[in-house]
């Protein structure tokens, strides 16, 4: 990858980080798409507009929902809020006391969820574990594995 690759994902990133416009976009984009691969062939193509605009809508909704959140509990305004994240992400320390308060608010918030991750991850994975034994069990105890290869097996020869 050369400079100007790197210098244009770099604005590229810079832009769906600080403008909800961007971000609507690429919202609109990836359910527009999403809706197109699991509709059916016969559906009008404005019945998949307008449901990839709802998806698209519901998911902005939610991001500026969020942002909002984050900004109050971090006591900032939205719009700095890519601003402190860029400097956390680069580690940068700001020299204004009220930019480092709001800085420092900010990493405990988003530590809160990582803490509280932390501590049901154990029972999480537990969990996932044994699921998958009791769906390998269930699967040998109905034969359904076996009765499966035979039909392949059938099929090839």
């Amino acid at each position: 990858m050369d400079y100007e690759e790197i210098g244009a994902a770099s604005a590229l990133k810079r832009r769906l980080d600080s403008s909800l416009t961007a971000q609507a976009v690429l919202a609109f984009l990836l359910a527009l798409s999403v809706t197109a691969l699991f509709s059916r062939p016969d559906e009008h193509p404005t019945s998949r507009l307008l449901r990839s605009v709802l998806h698209a809508g519901m998911g902005v909704v939610f991001m500026v929902v969020q942002r909002r959140r984050i900004g109050r509990a971090a006591g900032t305004d939205a719009s700095r809020l890519a601003d402190l994240n860029r400097k956390i992400r680069h580690r940068e320390v700001p020299t204004d006391p009220g930019e480092r308060a709001a800085m420092r608010r900010l990493v405990a918030k988003h530590l809160r969820p990582v803490e509280r991750g932390r501590r049901w991850l154990p029972y999480w994975m537990g969990l996932m574990g044994l699921i998958a034994v009791g769906v390998l069990v269930l699967g040998a105890a109905t034969d359904s594995l076996q009765s499966a290869l035979q039909e392949q097996d059938e099929r090839v020869s």
